[in-house]
């Protein structure tokens, strides 16, 4: 906005001065002009020598204004032709303001800024402004597809949305991966004023699957050519963006440059910032053909509608294969062949000032294209390196995708003043909900947290698993915080099957988990981990809500309803699964209990068997889990039956039981109402009693719970008075509603409670 004011303060000044500065003189030349009230000629006949009012004084003043005339004459004659140049390069229609202190705004240098058939249009002298109207909605593609480039997707979408003052549409070319976590994400992010489509990624496969690519993006890095194809029929321009960009600056500034495209210009694209199709890199090196140094699609302008009426299909196609026949492969995925068809078709591209793309790739000259870091707009981080590229400004530009990578999401969901959002029945649903909650009820943060919709992204690292062919398989479940990551590795090395995990983080802690794993060789073997990430929001710890998240995604028949505290006996993966047939779980409604014990001991030798467990338990080294703060949770396990038992043995349900158990994965969700410290496992046992599931102990299994600091909750519920009332409250509402729901048969609960 600076340079904006600046430039229009030195249009006035100059209009004024060629306006008024004649003016003056003129009138000063007249003023002079009188003596005595009497006007004084200054015709060549009254200035002679002869004349009678001819004086010397008189000769030198005509000259010296004389003098003084010419000056000003020309000084406005330059003032004018300043002024023409300036309004004849301005264009009509014109958004934004580019400094024209920028190297490199029109090309790399002056071959490129006289290539035939391209007109640069890059000068950023302030015009008419016609920008973007207030409410218009902005369309941005990105294809995507894995777990990696989902990550980065997120990132990308932060630093638009941040700068953002439009409505936005995310057209999304995704594989099955990608739309699977992006479509969770969107939905519980709640953006307003942002739409998301999907696209199939996968259909398009056969599209450009004939052509050969070195390029580590593969096949979805040729995807951006199909776009005219793939993208709605009267969409008519659309911003293509890659998952590795970072905006500095409202997307609408880029958007409102379609209005400077002229004539066959379909193309907006930033030149190539490296000498890569130069082809002097290295000996025998041998690019795509190119214009000089070719352009980056790392961010392209697409006039849709008028590359479909030039048949876009065709022309790269037939491009693409003349090329093949020579050049086998591409390197550069889909740049090279849109490289290869302006080489042909230059009239097509309008060059995009550098700013709109700082490439920070190998052997990149962006460091020329500004001057000063702040005055950036797009970053480009197009190097397989990513962060650790090398560059003179990389901390800046580092701090700067760090601020976005780490930034609160939340803070995202902010209303566009003005610009009314298209109606979401999802929201709509939750302030219905929400207004119908009394806020001066002492426990209303308790209530309002059941319908606190948080921020999700499942699969925050990459997953595999392979069926079991038996059918018998289990998923471990549990849900986590920060402060027990230290659990992961001991788990990992405890249960080899596959593990569905929630974790409780907030933008930053997610960063900071992932660099964990990263840096972890146990956790990095594991492909056959789920962790899904749920977003802090709230006073609450979400228990429920997180096991409910871990419990919906999993891949197997069957799952192990555990704690992040508890390390499984080593073997119990399999010996779940010989259970699982052995007590025909999958036709009968069964819950498998695994008796719980726990350590005082940070370092305990681990029992390899249930003989040497219970030696340990007479020693006094491990203890019945619970026994000595809440004996009712676990006791009806039975664990003097447990120590002889060999065979499994059914219990029946009592009031406060929470054991861990193995299910079928339709058995119903925990109780959302449930957070924090309090009845959250007991609620879900309850439920699993009312729908007639048996209790079955199994006898050669067990699971310890390992000792760490009291969480924040347990604290609140000891301390908080307040608390412990709304607990007692929510617990009568849950079991008055067990009651209408399960009619006679839930009595028993409401019996059991008030003999307890």
């Amino acid at each position: 906005m600076l340079g904006i004011c600046r430039g229009r303060r030195k249009f006035l000044a100059a209009s004024l001065t060629v306006l008024f500065v004649p003016a003056i003189t003129w009138i000063y030349l007249f003023a002079g002009s009188f003596e005595d009230g009497k006007p004084v000629s200054l015709s060549p006949l009254e200035s002679q020598p002869h004349s009678p009012r001819y004086t010397a004084s008189s000769q030198r003043e005509r000259e010296s204004l004389e003098v003084r005339m010419r000056e000003v004459e020309e000084e406005n004659r330059v003032l004018r032709k300043q002024l023409s140049l300036a309004q004849s390069r301005s264009p009509s229609r014109h958004h934004g303001n580019h400094s024209k202190t920028y190297s490199m705004e029109e090309g790399t240098g002056d071959s490129e800024s006289l290539r035939a058939g391209i007109v640069a249009g890059n000068s950023s002298e302030c015009g008419q402004q016609p920008a973007v109207e207030k409410c218009e909605t902005i369309h941005v593609a990105i294809v995507c597809a894995g777990y990696n480039a989902s990550r980065d997707v997120v990132t990308l979408v932060k630093s638009v949305l941040f700068h953002r003052r439009n409505p936005l549409h995310f057209h999304l070319i995704a594989d099955a991966i990608a739309k699977q976590i992006l479509a969770t994400l969107f939905q519980t992010w709640m953006v307003p004023a942002v739409r998301i489509d999907f696209y199939d990624a996968d259909e398009l496969k056969s599209e450009v699957s004939w052509i050969p690519n070195k390029h580590y993006s593969g096949i979805y890095g040729l995807m951006k050519l199909v776009l005219t194809k793939t993208l709605p029929s009267n969409l008519e321009r659309v911003i293509v963006l890659d998952t590795d960009i970072t905006f500095a600056t409202d997307i609408a500034e880029l958007w409102a440059v379609f209005h400077k495209f002229k004539g066959q210009q379909v193309l907006g694209l930033v030149e190539n910032q490296s000498d890569w199709y130069l082809g002097n890199l290295w000996k025998n090196h041998r690019p795509w053909p190119a214009l000089g140094r070719g352009y980056n699609t790392g961010v392209i302008l697409l006039l849709l509608d008028k590359l479909r009426k030039m048949k876009w299909e065709q022309m790269w196609r037939l491009t693409a294969e003349r090329e093949l026949m020579s050049m086998l492969s591409t390197s550069l995925a889909d740049q090279d062949i849109f490289n290869a068809v302006i080489k042909q078709n230059p009239f097509l591209v309008y060059q995009l000032p550098c700013f709109w793309n700082v490439q920070l790739s190998d052997h990149t000259r962006s460091e020329q294209c500004y001057r000063d870091v702040s005055d950036l707009k797009v970053i480009h981080w197009n190097s397989p390196k990513k962060l650790r590229v090398k560059n003179k400004h990389v901390e800046f530009f580092r701090n700067l995708y760090l601020t976005f990578l780490e930034y609160d999401g939340n803070l995202l969901r902010r209303e566009l003043f003005g610009c009314p959002s298209e109606a979401d029945i999802n929201s709509e649903n939750l302030q219905k909900q929400l207004s119908e909650l009394d806020e001066d009820d002492l426990c209303y943060e308790f209530r309002r947290e059941r319908f606190t919709v948080h921020r999700t992204h499942l699969y925050f690292l990459h997953y595999e698993y392979e069926p079991a062919s038996d059918n018998t398989d289990v998923t471990l479940v549990a849900q986590l915080s920060m402060d027990r990551l230290q659990m992961l590795e001991a788990i990992c090395k405890h249960w080899e099957g596959p593990i569905s995990l929630a974790l409780y983080l907030s933008d930053a802690e997610a960063q900071q988990f992932l660099r964990y794993a990263q840096g972890s060789e146990v956790l990095m073997s594991r492909h056959n981990v789920g962790y899904h990430i749920v977003y802090k929001e709230g006073q609450f710890y979400p228990v429920n809500l997180l096991r409910n998240v871990a419990m919906k995604h999993i891949s197997t028949p069957y799952m192990f309803l555990s704690d992040i505290d508890f390390l499984p006996m080593y073997g119990l993966y399999e010996y779940l699964r010989k259970s699982v047939i052995q007590l025909d779980l999958a036709n009968t409604k069964k819950a498998l209990i695994v008796p719980a014990f726990e350590t005082l001991r940070y370092r305990l030798s681990f029992p390899k068997s249930k003989a040497e467990l219970l030696s340990m338990l007479d020693m006094g080294t491990l203890f019945t889990f619970r026994y000595h703060v809440w004996t009712k949770g676990h006791a009806p396990t039975n664990f003097a039956k447990w120590r002889t038992a060999t065979t499994p043995y059914r219990v029946e349900w009592e009031a406060d039981f929470e054991p861990y158990v193995v299910v079928r994965k339709d058995c119903p969700e925990y109780d959302r109402r449930f957070v924090g410290f309090g009845w959250n496992k007991v609620a879900h046992i309850m439920e699993l009693d009312a729908q007639e599931y048996e209790f079955t102990v199994l006898p050669n299994a067990y699971m310890i719970h390992m000792p760490h600091a009291p969480s924040f909750d347990i604290t609140k519920f000891r301390s908080n008075k307040q608390y412990r009332i709304c607990l007692k409250t929510l617990k009568e509402e849950f079991q008055q509603d067990m009651s209408r729901h399960y009619g006679f048969a839930a009595l028993k609960y409401l019996t059991a409670e008030n003999n307890s």
